[in-house]
């Protein structure tokens, strides 16, 4: 019986080959009546369920470099407004040798210049000669930081320090 049944003849995909009749262990392919039935609307919820999932999992990862974009958009604004100033602050007349690490007080004249002097408001008696504008530190970057960050603890470095395994 089983040389009446050769593999050529069944065309599996084709759906024209001959139907096996006979015992399960003889068919020319898998037969097994322990398996799940496949029932054609569970495979579709099954497939709906697949893409829900996927589609949440692809919404979340989008949602998180949306907002990654928006943090390095506000970062890259900051920088740019900060290099701004910080070039504003060299243009400023300063009759000394600016020095890193030193503080340096900004007044602004009625002309629209501006100027650098030592002195802190404080130091005039309490009535400078022109407005006070604000303190910066010049750094060894050549960067310049307000007075009023400079006790706000910088993370950054922390954390670079922390990576090189640098110990106080």
């Amino acid at each position: 019986m089983a040389e009446e049944y050769k593999k050529e003849d069944y065309k599996k995909h084709e759906g024209k080959g001959l139907v096996h009749e006979g015992d399960a262990r003889s068919a020319p392919y898998p037969v097994s009546r322990l398996g799940a039935t496949v029932d054609l609307v569970d495979l579709a919820q099954q497939i709906a369920k697949a893409d829900s999932h996927i589609n949440t999992r692809v919404s979340a990862k989008l949602q998180l470099i949306a907002d990654q974009i928006r943090y390095l958009q506000d970062e890259a604004r900051a920088v740019l407004e900060g290099a701004q100033r910080d070039q504003e602050l060299h243009r400023a007349q300063c009759n000394f040798k600016r020095i890193p690490g030193r503080i340096y007080h900004l007044y602004g004249r009625s002309d629209g210049s501006s100027y650098f002097s030592m002195l802190g408001p404080e130091e005039w008696g309490g009535t400078p000669p022109h407005p006070f504008k604000g303190s910066y530190r010049l750094e060894n970057d050549m960067s310049w930081t307000p007075e009023s960050e400079l006790e706000r603890p910088d993370d950054s470095r922390e954390l670079v320090r922390r990576l090189l395994g640098v110990n106080d």
